[in-house]
């Protein structure tokens, strides 16, 4: 227990004297000296300098090891795979992007517009990208295969809580749902998990963004397609069949049902429910008809102040529904959609609030720099490799 609580401190804090370890810890000098000379001799932690300028003798400081592992973290969508390598400090190593034409004219994603479906070869193709993806980040970062830990892999569709596997891939079209960890498995060579992207989007959110220190939030996902992350008491709420938080297919008024069981069909151009009224190809099919035929992104589309209220005002009514079931203390907006939206969209819509007899949660933005889902991803890569790595008994 106190080898993983100087750990703990040590990749919080960053480098730390003797003494301070032991203040913080409240153990004795002795105790502090034996943990770190144990820590130095199992390869955790290392001496980084010392401590200068004050009375008395320097003071060595130590850190965690940054060879003690490295975790590799992937984030898939409709047009490719990005792939990181970090050591267990979280510092990164390398980063790399695989691009869908890189396996040839069939695509694995939503960019597979007027294109061929990837088929029943899907798992092998989205294999061989996240190899790819996986062997150029580790090539930037000086690094073989076999020095890391695991991979987790951030994916659209949803995740059987009990096996683990991908159950549909509604932006993957023509992705069956087994099969697919096996194959990344044997093309990885290294231990994964794969995970939600929405999911992992939240964990972002819990680390680095707007829900950090909150213990019951939601994150909505709103770009191409539509989704949600649910974190009450602390934890992340998967519901039975790995399903919770699969809002896109809220049926709504003004959007017609998803039927058929095939959720495939839902995507953010097909199907219905709330993502046939708010994800990207809606928002922009809206724009060009409240705001002229030359709008074609979602940007330029929200530019227009009649689309965007109309948008804010769809966006209140699903996360109504939402609200009303879950009663979090806050909302994160996430994605392309509230990205490009920004302050202005987020303002309309905790207006749409006003006067509703439902709980009245905090309505943020998300604040995560960069990709929120290979973030996510790279901090349960390193959560689990800590675990791992650093119980010592």
């Amino acid at each position: 227990m106190n080898d993983r609580a100087a750990l703990e401190l040590l990749v919080s804090q960053g480098p730390l004297t003797r003494t301070r370890i032991g203040q913080l810890t409240g153990l004795s000098k002795p105790t502090a000296s034996q943990l770190l000379a144990r820590l130095a001799a199992a390869g955790l932690v290392r001496t980084s300098g010392s401590v200068t300028g004050r009375p008395g003798p320097s003071a060595q400081l130590y850190e965690i090891n940054p060879a003690a592992a490295r975790v590799a973290a992937l984030a898939v969508d409709g047009r490719g795979v990005t792939a990181v390598v970090a050591d267990i400090t979280g510092r990164l190593l390398g980063e790399e992007r695989v691009g869908t034409e890189a396996v040839g004219s069939e695509t694995v994603g939503s960019a597979a517009v007027g294109k061929e479906a990837v088929g029943t070869g899907a798992p092998q193709r989205m294999a061989r990208l996240a190899a790819r993806a996986v062997d150029g980040a580790l090539a930037k970062a000086g690094v073989g295969r076999d020095r890391v830990h695991g991979a987790v892999i951030g994916t659209p569709g949803a995740l059987d809580p009990r096996t683990g596997r991908l159950r549909y891939a509604p932006h993957l079209p023509g992705l069956p749902s087994g099969g697919l960890k096996e194959e990344l498995a044997e093309a990885l060579g290294m231990p994964l998990t794969l995970e939600n992207d929405v999911n992992l989007a939240a964990v972002a959110e819990q680390y680095d963004g707007a829900a950090r220190g909150v213990d019951d939030f939601v994150l909505v996902w709103v770009d191409e397609g539509i989704g949600a992350a649910l974190v009450l008491g602390g934890r992340l709420l998967r519901g039975a069949t790995g399903g919770a938080g699969e809002i896109g297919y809220l049926p709504l008024p003004g959007a017609p049902l998803s039927r058929g069981g095939d959720r495939s069909a839902a995507r953010a151009d097909a199907g219905g429910g709330f993502q046939r009224l708010v994800g990207a190809p809606s928002v922009c099919a809206l724009g060009r008809e409240l705001g002229g035929p030359e709008v074609r992104t979602v940007a330029g589309a929200l530019a227009h102040d009649v689309v965007r209220a109309e948008v804010a005002r769809r966006l209140a009514t699903g996360l109504a529904a939402v609200v009303a079931v879950v009663d979090p203390g806050l909302v994160v907006l996430s994605g392309a959609v509230p990205q490009a939206g920004g302050e202005a969209l987020r303002a309309l819509v905790e207006a749409e609030f006003t006067g509703l007899a439902l709980p009245r949660p905090a309505l943020r933005l998300s604040r995560v720099d960069g990709n929120p889902i290979l973030l996510g991803a790279l901090r349960t890569a390193l959560a689990q490799a800590r675990e791992a790595v650093f119980h010592t008994g």
